[in-house]
């Protein structure tokens, strides 16, 4: 669920190559752009996987702290450095469920009554969640 393409697309060929002039566009009736799904996509992700493996963390502010500033990135690198923050934050959370030392259903002692479980299905729920949204507005903007 958090890697493979079968129910849905996988998150690593959503955003690989999404065309640069269609980032901050906008089309009719939808909420947000693509940049800034990214976006919410890499804070959220971040936050879930950060409260699983840290017990100092702290989450941002809700809502407005999971959701970008701007409509835009501030250029390519700006995208490519949340693409890449998004991948790595993945494979942490793969990582931990991987690892046969986690009991998966036991709770986060940091946590309110959270399991390990609980916490990748969640972040595999949330992705596919919003990156359905990047590729249906994808293809509006594509015209497809």
């Amino acid at each position: 669920m958090l890697t493979k393409a079968e129910a849905h697309v996988d998150i690593g060929s959503a955003l690989k190559d999404f065309p640069v002039a269609l980032r901050a566009s906008k089309p009719a009736g939808s909420p947000h752009t693509p940049w800034q799904l990214l976006e919410h996509l890499r804070i959220a992700q971040s936050d879930i996987v950060q409260f699983t493996l840290n017990p100092k963390h702290r989450s941002p502010k809700f809502p407005d702290g999971y959701w970008p500033k701007t409509d835009v990135p501030a250029d390519d690198r700006a995208w490519d450095k949340s693409v890449a923050r998004i991948l790595e934050d993945l494979d942490d959370m793969v990582a931990m469920v991987a690892n046969p030392k986690v009991d998966l259903m036991k709770s986060i002692p940091h946590g309110k009554g959270q399991t390990y479980l609980r916490e990748a299905l969640l972040l595999a729920n949330h992705n596919s969640y919003h990156v359905g949204q990047m590729v249906m507005i994808r293809r509006i903007l594509e015209g497809k």
